[in-house]
């Protein structure tokens, strides 16, 4: 078993911690500690260690599913190496990767299966269902879309998710979607759980509510998926962090509806401003949905990394380069900060331009 390095994280690692702006960012700016109750009371371990059976109820009703169908994680991260681990096994060693995406999504279950990459082209970055039938084999245990898109930001429509639920139902694989940023939508979809048995998701408060530090989230799937996703976690984080579970139960109750529209409306606002940079500037990118934009690299330079560094070296902000996703001609920006600092680092960017 072998990984490969994690191209974006190492890229993070190199330049985020002396940087002055960070507009390499994948979700919404975070909230203040201020806003929530934070005496979770006695700090013990959670039991039963999948989470609390009452909150994993009413989080599994926004599936259509069972409390004993979903398993809270440590992030989005974990929920999606577990899917892996109970996914793949020696009948079923092959997955089938919608790209681009972020990189553990390809490179945990090339790790110890096979992978087929089914790649989005610009400028448009739309799946093809067929596509994805055409890679899907008889030893394909799941197929995997993340929606909305993350570096593009393309949200792509139900009628082409249900499409490529059925063919991978068809093949007896499981649609496995990482819906992180679903719920910066101004509206969102169903979520892939609730097509049917075959449907898998995965989610946390990081991208969409602005709590990356809770380190929480969760999958969503099938009895038997879930069982075994948490028979892998008792080798990993054991259970959730009972301060994290202790804010998500209030995230998700009875603030939930402000602090997702106050984040879809920083969106909103931040995105129509990169809009204006990007045409400013002759760039070009899909309107995305969530907080993230791929655009292309500007002219004079050679590739995604040299204008990376270039505004980062001489700026001091970060954006990711393109090449970490695979494509050379484009580069990440994350728009979720506040709307000050995006302007700022966008001013930056310009005096490199």
């Amino acid at each position: 078993m072998d990984i490969a390095p994690f191209a974006l994280e190492r890229w993070f690692d190199e330049y985020e911690h002396d940087a002055e702006i960070m507009l390499a960012e994948s979700g919404i700016r975070s909230l203040d500690a201020s806003r929530f109750d934070l005496d979770p009371g006695e700090l013990g371990y959670v039991i039963p260690t999948d989470g609390d059976p009452a909150f994993r109820e009413r989080m599994a009703a926004r599936y259509d599913r069972g409390s004993d169908e979903i398993a809270f994680t440590c992030g989005t991260q974990e929920a999606n190496f577990l899917a892996f681990l109970a996914l793949m096994g020696s009948d079923r060693s092959h997955a089938v990767v919608v790209t681009p995406t972020y990189q553990s999504l390809y490179a945990v279950p090339e790790a110890f299966g096979e992978v087929t990459q089914v790649s989005l082209s610009p400028p448009d970055w739309s799946l093809d269902p067929d596509a994805v039938a055409d890679a899907i084999r008889p030893d394909t245990a799941v197929v995997v879309v993340v929606n909305p898109n993350n570096p593009t930001g393309r949200y792509h429509d139900e009628a082409t998710m249900r499409a490529v639920y059925d063919h991978a139902a068809d093949a007896g694989a499981y649609l496995l979607c990482d819906e992180v940023y679903r719920l910066l939508a101004d509206d969102p979809l169903p979520p892939v759980a609730s097509f049917g048995d075959w449907g898998i998701s995965t989610a946390s408060l990081t991208k969409a509510y602005g709590l990356a530090g809770l380190r929480f989230g969760w999958i969503v799937g099938s009895r038997e998926v879930v069982a075994d996703a948490v028979r892998w976690k008792d080798y990993t984080t054991i259970s959730p962090s009972i301060f994290g579970q202790h804010l998500a139960k209030q995230a998700t109750g009875r603030r939930e509806e402000t602090i997702l529209r106050e984040n879809r409306e920083l969106a909103g606002v931040n995105r129509e401003i990169v809009r204006e940079f990007v045409d400013r500037h002759g760039l070009e990118w899909y309107d995305p949905v969530g907080v993230n934009g791929f655009v292309t690299v500007p002219e004079g330079f050679d590739d995604a990394e040299a204008f990376c560094r270039e505004v980062v070296e001489q700026e001091s902000v970060v954006l990711a380069p393109g090449t970490t996703f695979g494509f050379d001609g484009y580069f990440r920006i994350g728009f979720g900060v506040e709307t000050d600092v995006l302007e700022e680092g966008l001013a930056r960017v310009e005096n490199v331009l």
